[in-house]
This record gives C-alpha cells, sequence and structure tokens, in this order.
C-alpha cells in the first residue's frame, strides 16, 4: 500500500502512558508531509519531462524515418539514374555502330563503283588502241598495197571507152 502525504497529515496514533513527545512526532510527521511533497512535485516535474522527452524523441524517431525513407529513395532513384544513364550509352553506341557500318557501306558502294568506272575506262581506252591498231594496220596495208602499185609498170593509157573503169581505179587507191 502506497503512503500519500495526506495519509500521514491524518495519521492517529493511540495515547499510551509512556509515550514520545506529541510535539516531537507531529514535528516528525510535518517534516516528512513537507519532504514527500516535495518528492511528488519533482517526480510530477520529471515524469512532464519524461513524457516531452518522449515526444521528442518519437519526433526524432518519425524524422529518422523520414530520412531514412527519403535515402532509399534517393538511393533508387540515384540506380535508376545510373541504369537509365548504361541504356542511353548503350543506345548511342549501338545507333553509332549502324551510322558507322551504314557509312563504310556507302564507302565501299562508292569504291565499288570507282573499281567498275576504272575497269569500263580502262577497257574503253584497250578497246580505242585495238580500234587504232587495226586502223593503222589497215592504213599501213594500203599504203603497202599503194607502193607495190606504184612500183610496177604504168598500164597503158585507158581506152576513151572506158573512162568508168578509169575513175574507179583511182578512187580504189
Amino acid at each position: 500500500m502506497k503512503i500519500t502525504p495526506v495519509d500521514i497529515q491524518h495519521k492517529q496514533f493511540r495515547k499510551t502512558l509512556q509515550g514520545y513527545a506529541r510535539e516531537e512526532v507531529d514535528s516528525f510527521l510535518d517534516e516528512i508531509i513537507e519532504t514527500m511533497e516535495a518528492d511528488i512535485d519533482e517526480r510530477a516535474k520529471l515524469e512532464a519531462q519524461i513524457g516531452d522527452l518522449q515526444e521528442k524523441m518519437a519526433q526524432f524517431k518519425a524524422m529518422e524515418d523520414s530520412l531514412q525513407s527519403a535515402l532509399v529513395l534517393a538511393q533508387r532513384t540515384a540506380d535508376e539514374v545510373k541504369a537509365s544513364a548504361h541504356k542511353e550509352v548503350d543506345l548511342i553506341r549501338q545507333r553509332a555502330k549502324l551510322e558507322l557500318e551504314q557509312e563504310l557501306a556507302e564507302i565501299r558502294a562508292r569504291i565499288n563503283d570507282a573499281k567498275r568506272e576504272l575497269q569500263r575506262q580502262h577497257d574503253q581506252v584497250n578497246s580505242a588502241k585495238q580500234d587504232m591498231r587495226a586502223l593503222l594496220a589497215r592504213h599501213s596495208a594500203l599504203l603497202d598495197a599503194e607502193a607495190a602499185l606504184a612500183a610496177t609498170p604504168a598500164p597503158p593509157p585507158p581506152l576513151a571507152e572506158e573512162p568508168a573503169a578509169s575513175i574507179l581505179l583511182h578512187e580504189s587507191t
């Protein structure tokens, strides 16, 4: 059972023949009452402080939880940003690789076109050379034939009736 200052104040003791001095007991009880009241006040103040501290601790705990959540969210966001950046880098690399391959294909096609054009030009040059050689060979043969005709004795003058044959002979030379 808990004793309160009011219990002490209202406590009645029996009177005996050789009992304690009543004034001393009352004075001591008054001191006990004052001490207990002071202790009760102090305890109430301490309990109020404990309540305040518990409330602040709850606030700090809530702040800690909030900060922890924010930190987790920030970390998750940073991871997502990094993953997104890596994906974007991969896409850029793939796009650049495709563009490079397309450019290389175009350059190879131009090189092949240039090679075909060069081969066509070489073929035309060789054809022109062959045509020129054939032309020179025909002219050389004609010159040789004319020189052979010039070295042979002159035919008798044509008869008047053969003017067409003479024209034909001059045209063929």
